[in-house]
């Protein structure tokens, strides 16, 4: 994790003022925020955006929305880019007061790299900035909660399947590991996260999986990585815990429609 936090972002001459930063595989900026709203978005590789116990996965075909004032920590599991448009509250028409995924087509990327043109004319920047605002469309994907436990019995169990998603076992023998009874891990699981035992793992599986489907891995390879047999499995898992496949949650698609 880096040490740097962001301060306040320089005002430019319209409501938009571009940071561009390349990110280690690993490296993640410590919890801060910023008196701008923020669009984060990957100029290169994959990013994760934590708020909270909240986390965002963002390929390129998509960025998120962070409120002004919003305390976050952005990182990437491989080397990327962050690039970044921060919109200065008094001046940005948009009043989206929760982290909100965004799609990202061809021109909006362009857009993105357009405006980091420090050289770009005034007048051409304010048009650039006025048609990045009628470009930003809300995404129906929600973020996939894992909520950190502070009970140290539960954060021994949880530790091992973060190091571990595909760890095998089962709650017994991570009962037996923290020194507590199945019945005891049970009752602390839900009384400190809100989740039963197999919803958490099943959420951190599922949390571990979409960096690595972002960077194209094949499902059956990616399906194994977290604890996974087969990829049919897999993807029964996501579908009832996201309520999509990986595929429409990751490009932002709607979820199917069910009947009345």
């Amino acid at each position: 994790m880096t040490d740097a936090v962001f301060g306040a972002v320089p005002a430019g001459v319209g409501a938009i003022v571009v940071g561009t930063f390349p990110l280690a595989s690993g490296q993640w900026f410590v919890p801060h925020s910023h008196p701008q709203h923020q669009l984060a978005w990957a100029r290169r590789g994959v990013l994760g955006v934590a708020v909270g116990d909240s986390y965002w996965v963002l390929p390129r075909s998509r960025a998120l929305w962070l409120p002004a004032g919003v305390v976050h920590r952005t990182g990437a599991t491989r080397d990327a880019v962050l690039c970044s448009l921060y919109f200065a509250p008094d001046r940005c028409d948009l009043d989206w007061a929760e982290p909100t995924p965004v799609g990202v087509d061809g021109l909006l990327a362009h857009l993105f790299v357009h405006l980091s043109d420090e050289s770009l004319p005034d007048d051409a920047r304010l048009r650039a900035e006025a048609v990045v605002l009628g470009l930003l469309r809300p995404l129906p994907a929600t973020p996939i909660d894992v909520p950190s436990p502070t009970d140290d019995r539960v954060r021994a169990v949880a530790d091992a399947l973060l190091a571990d998603p595909a760890d095998p076992r089962g709650l017994e023998a991570h009962a037996r590991s923290a020194g507590v009874s199945r019945r005891t891990l049970t009752r602390l699981f839900v009384h400190d996260t809100g989740m039963t035992f197999d919803r958490w793992r099943t959420h951190l599986r599922m949390r571990a999986a979409l960096p690595l489907l972002a960077e194209g891995l094949p499902v059956s390879r990616v399906a194994h990585t977290v604890g996974y047999a087969t990829a049919s499995a897999f993807l029964a898992a996501f579908r009832r815990t996201v309520g999509t496949s990986p595929g429409s949650y990751l490009h932002g698609e709607a979820p199917p429609a069910t009947g009345e």
